[in-house]
């Protein structure tokens, strides 16, 4: 199935969901951590490129699947 792209608000709730809190706000790039995995920086847009949305969501370790199931709901 073909990746749709999201605002980072939508995917700062998928993050969330997946244990990741908002640490901090630099500029326009959101900073989050998940204990034990590190830090992510989603930028601050209201359609994430999708390069970008393959990115965050490898560094996530989220699948592709996954990630239409949640943002599905």
């Amino acid at each position: 199935m073909k990746l749709k792209s999201t605002s980072s608000k939508n995917l700062i709730k998928i993050l969330s969901k997946k244990g990741y809190f908002v640490h901090h706000k630099k500029g326009s790039h959101f900073v989050l951590y998940k204990i034990g995995f590190g830090r992510i920086v989603v930028p601050e847009r209201k359609e994430l490129a999708i390069g970008t949305l393959k990115a965050i969501l490898k560094e996530a370790n989220i699948s592709r699947g996954e990630y239409l199931d949640i943002l599905d709901k």
